[in-house]
């Protein structure tokens, strides 16, 4: 399947895109979800999404299992909290643990990362030139 990169608005005349994509995100046990936009990223060691999305979903965050991580800002580590949830992508439906993020912003999008995203497809295929993001099949 495949999805458009989308776009931002302009920087010095150029379209600022991303390789964010529509999810779905469900609470295996309240059957509450929500409809969200997580960014492809393959930097990311897990699939990160704001807090905000766990409390929409019935979701303690702050029960879950406590990681501090870092990357982004030298020296600087931030609280993530892991719960086991299934996220939907373009009809496809995985059981994954996925880790909610106070500190996220509630108006950006979340992270789909190595863990529960990378690992759920045969491929994940960047194409810059073409502004898109292929997947391959679920695994």
């Amino acid at each position: 399947m495949k999805f458009d990169y989308k776009r931002y608005g302009k920087i010095a005349g150029k379209f600022i895109e991303r390789p964010v994509i529509p999810i779905l995100i469900r609470n295996p046990r309240t059957k509450q979800s929500v409809g969200y936009e997580a960014l492809v990223d393959s930097g990311s060691d897990h699939c990160i999404f704001s807090a905000e999305i766990a409390d929409i979903i019935g979701i303690d965050f702050a029960a879950g299992e406590r990681e501090d991580i870092g990357g982004v800002v030298a020296d600087e580590k931030r609280p993530i909290y892991f719960h086991d949830v299934e996220v939907s992508i373009g009809g496809n439906v995985h059981a994954i643990r996925a880790a909610f993020m106070p500190d996220l912003s509630t108006s950006g999008h979340g992270l789909l990362g190595q863990h529960g995203f990378f690992d759920r497809f045969s491929f994940v295929k960047f194409e810059q030139t073409k502004s898109t993001v292929e997947l391959g099949r679920s695994l």
